[in-house]
């Protein structure tokens, strides 16, 4: 519940269940706006801590006030997401912002190879970054040099898997749960997997459940924030 008396300039920790086609940034502005009009602030300072892709739901932890120097500490922690992998094709963003451009054979994937594969994913792995992401490259977010159709090269990082679990198969949709480190990206965790069983593949749905100690069952809606705000 939040209370009349809650002090944000102070510093409050907000979680927030982000909603599908929604950034992670529209949240941010939301929450500022509505915590501005609601005590009359002129400036309040919110950041959230690691953001989620449009079309990812779930847990967004945000800052307020003097708590947004907490950011740093709370993103560097464990992160597990839950989702669903599509076989038999692949999409240069990795998931659905982009449509498919290459189809792939899927009549030899088993649920073995799926399972076998999936533990080739656990430990510190190298992953390159989908191109459509917000890391910069040459001082500008690369997605914007991949709507535009640039070729450029994208350098491999380190990552660490602490557990991929596969929840269940339906066909070529492959439902998982994954527990890894600050600055995964799971959409290339996605492409990979296709990759490896020689079929294709991209993230269809992504959740985010937890970071570190903080989780999606303790988060709240948007406008559900908003109700609790000005009642």
């Amino acid at each position: 519940m939040i209370n009349v008396g809650d002090d944000f300039l102070n510093g409050q920790i907000i979680l927030i269940n982000k909603p599908i086609n929604w950034t992670s940034f529209q949240v941010v502005k939301k929450v500022r706006f509505l915590i501005k009009k609601k005590y009359k602030f002129k400036k309040l300072k919110v950041g959230h801590c690691g953001s989620l892709d449009p079309l990812a739901t779930g847990l967004l932890i945000l800052c307020t006030g003097r708590l947004t120097k907490k950011i740093s500490e709370i993103q560097i922690q464990k992160k597990k997401y839950s989702g669903s992998i599509t076989l038999g094709g692949s999409t240069p963003s990795y998931d659905l912002e982009t449509e498919i451009n290459k189809k792939h054979e899927t009549s030899h994937i088993t649920q073995d190879l799926i399972y076998k594969v999936s533990r080739c994913f656990v430990g510190e792995i190298n992953q390159y970054p989908p191109a459509f992401s917000a890391l910069k490259k040459d001082g500008e977010r690369m997605y914007k040099k991949a709507r535009r159709g640039e070729k450029f090269v994208i350098e491999s990082r380190k990552t660490k898997i602490y557990s991929f679990n596969i929840l269940h198969i339906n066909n070529l949709t492959v439902d998982f749960e994954i527990t890894c480190s600050k600055g995964t990206y799971i959409r290339s965790i996605a492409h990979d997997f296709g990759v490896k069983l020689k079929s294709g593949g991209y993230l269809s749905s992504l959740k985010r459940i937890s970071i570190g100690d903080y989780n999606l069952s303790e988060s709240i809606s948007v406008e559900d924030f908003e109700k609790q705000l000005f009642k």
